[in-house]
């Protein structure tokens, strides 16, 4: 009796080791899978905030060095900000991009603040919709980096005219990219 008491406890002591490599197992590709997938899609997709804390705590802290979590909020802010700036310095008080040679004058109808992303590295993403005079809708996308309260805008692109994409988003070695529609 004691033996098949021992080879019970061994079992079941195994499967439980079984199950928690079973789950870090399933937890390290859920955490991998936005990296390894190398699909194209619409807007570049955010690291996940459970992958910037783990390389956080994987990095050797560093001394007195204090940095600040960016939030959505803070983006969307930083977004806004922008626009407004830009639009107040303008002469006809509209938003002016650039696209294929031609200056657009555009307000803006909406931040999207679900498609907000933090791409790491300081960089962030967002998508805004923009309406030119003749009505022509732009899906514009806006490239920031900074801190909280001082959120810069680094680059912008036209990346919808009337709902029709210009170009994809493909994740390559952890860096999003465009790409030509396919």
């Amino acid at each position: 009796m004691v033996g098949s008491i021992d080879t019970i406890s061994v079992s079941f002591n195994e499967h439980l080791i079984m199950n928690r490599r079973s789950i870090l197992a399933l937890s390290a590709m859920s955490f991998l899978a936005p990296t390894i997938s190398g699909l194209a899609a619409e807007h570049p997709q955010p690291i996940r905030q459970t992958a910037i804390q783990a390389a956080q705590q994987a990095t050797p802290a560093r001394p007195s060095v204090q940095t600040q979590q960016v939030t959505n909020a803070d983006i969307s802010a930083g977004i806004k900000k922008n626009i407004a700036t830009a639009v107040k310095r303008s002469r006809d008080k509209k938003f002016h991009v650039k696209h294929q040679g031609k200056d657009l004058a555009l307000d803006l109808v909406t931040v999207h603040d679900d498609r907000l992303s933090n791409l790491a590295n300081g960089k962030y993403f967002a998508c805004v919709d923009m309406k030119a005079a003749d009505s022509t809708a732009y899906d514009i996308d806006f490239f920031l980096a900074g801190q909280p309260g001082a959120m810069k805008v680094t680059q912008t692109s036209v990346h919808k005219i009337n709902g029709k994409p210009l170009y994809d988003w493909k994740e390559d070695k952890g860096v999003w990219r465009q790409v030509k529609k396919s």
